[in-house]
């Protein structure tokens, strides 16, 4: 069989150009699909259109969230940055007469594709990490995580009290307190191979640290939630040990009965996934439980969010229970992972459709958005104080915690569309502020470790303090 004539260097193909460049061709097919879509939208039948609409929007989401993490990627950062980004210039094209984009914010459809993201995110989190492990992070772990989410809550609580712009209740302080108690335990760990130091001891802590700061902030949200939707129903809130340890309790009754009860249902469909055929079970069954998990805990007056962390920690542990060694045979994490490929990248860029740069551009605003910052980076340097261990780099660990990241962003986004008598606990502006929170602690954790493992290495005299 011949072989196809070699490509003559300096050859140019007669399809060379835009209907060869890819890369351009399909920007330029989505956007001018995108035109014709909004022309026609209202003309079509009652349904069609939303649904047209919404086929293109997911396209034009996913090209652009794919080209801004490219982008922000070749500059070291992690693509959830370039992905927010990307939204928040889409949503604010509109300042500048592009209005191209306007319909994206209101697409039907969209915000639960942005949902099922999120809480495909979390069960991917959840099935990363090990009910063993969690349980044996040590006391420093246990005490840099408490100490990361107390100083966080209290101090931006106190600083959204005085100068959240407009003012709001005081449970709308205590949703941004919680929001600041986040930290993303994948930007902390990337930033920590990316500089070579994923196996220093201190690396352990702070992502055992990182995950227990997780479930706590979980559970301050979900006491966060039991006063709003308390507040929502008209009901008095009173603010005392009671009601405050009664939402504690549902919580932790929750994920502990969770994995109790999962166990229970989990057995005997480890046995159809030994007996199936179908290589597609084991991956099937676990995602319905993602989602069954989700739903419980919204019934429940919890966070879907929490339902799902949830079922990844116990569907990870109850293959491990029942597979042993060959567990990694059914890796459920790899198999969901082209699915949220798809869709967590829709809830980064939904998330940036929301921000609103007019309101972030008011000096009241930047002000509040500038002292968030502050306040975020430095209280979780309060977790310092919680390493026990002598000869640790306590400055690392207290820049391990900065990022919010994906963390911070679902908090946000969970107070920007809960409402209390028709209003957002977290108005646009306050929304806008923690957006720009998140991004700053996002960009400067990277920096921050590296001089801080820097500072240890070239003074090891001073590795308790720093």
């Amino acid at each position: 069989m011949s072989r196809p004539p070699l490509r003559q260097p300096g050859r140019v193909r007669p399809y060379r150009g835009l209907l060869g460049n890819w890369r351009l061709l399909v920007p330029v097919l989505v956007f001018g699909a995108w035109r014709v879509a909004g022309a026609q939208h209202g003309t079509d039948e009652v349904g069609t259109g939303d649904r047209t609409l919404f086929f293109l929007a997911l396209a034009a989401i996913l090209v652009a969230a794919k080209v801004g993490g490219e982008l922000v990627e070749r500059l070291h950062q992690p693509a959830v940055l370039g992905e927010l980004v990307v939204g928040i210039v889409l949503g604010n094209l509109g300042l500048a007469g592009i209005e191209v984009f306007e319909p994206l914010k209101t697409v039907p459809f969209l915000p639960i594709a942005a949902e099922i993201g999120v809480i495909l995110l979390l069960f991917q989190v959840g099935l990363e990490s090990e009910i063993e492990e969690l349980m044996a992070v040590g006391a420093s772990a246990v005490a840099v995580a408490v100490l990361g989410v107390v100083a966080p809550v209290a101090l931006g609580y106190y600083v959204s009290s005085v100068f959240m712009p407009g003012g709001a209740a005081w449970y709308a302080h205590l949703f941004l307190g919680a929001t600041l108690a986040a930290t993303s335990v994948g930007l902390t760990a990337r930033v920590l191979k990316d500089i070579g130091r994923l196996d220093a001891p201190e690396s352990n802590l702070i992502l055992g640290a990182a995950v227990v700061d997780d479930i706590l902030g979980l559970i301050v949200l979900a006491i966060v939630l039991g006063f709003v939707h308390a507040a929502d129903a008209g009901g008095e809130i009173e603010v005392s040990a009671g009601p405050i340890l009664l939402i504690v309790l549902k919580a932790a009754g929750f994920l502990g009965g969770s994995v109790i009860v999962g166990r229970l249902i989990l057995a005997p469909l480890m046995r159809i996934v030994r007996l199936a055929r179908s290589t597609s079970v084991p991956v099937v069954l676990a995602v319905a439980y993602c989602f069954l998990m989700a739903a419980l805990a919204e019934l429940v007056g919890l966070a879907d969010i929490v339902g799902a962390f949830t079922a990844g920690l116990v569907v990870n542990d109850e293959l491990g229970r029942f597979f042993g060694e060959k567990k990694e045979l059914y890796r459920i994490d790899a198999s969901i992972t082209p699915v949220s490929t798809i869709f967590v990248p829709v809830f980064f860029v939904y998330m940036g459709l929301r921000v609103d740069l007019a309101a972030l551009a008011s000096l009241e605003v930047m002000v509040f958005a500038g002292l968030l910052s502050i306040v975020a980076i430095a209280s979780k340097q309060v977790c310092a104080l919680g390493v026990f261990k002598q000869g640790l780099n306590r400055w690392a660990v207290g820049a391990g915690m900065v990022p919010r990241g994906e963390v911070g962003l679902i908090f946000a986004s969970i107070g920007h569309t809960v409402l209390v008598a028709g209003t957002p606990v977290l108005s646009d502006a306050t929304f806008s502020a923690l957006i720009a929170m998140v991004m700053l602690t996002t960009l400067v954790t990277p920096p921050l470790l590296k001089a801080a493992f820097a500072r240890s290495s070239a003074n090891p005299a001073h590795g308790a303090m720093g």
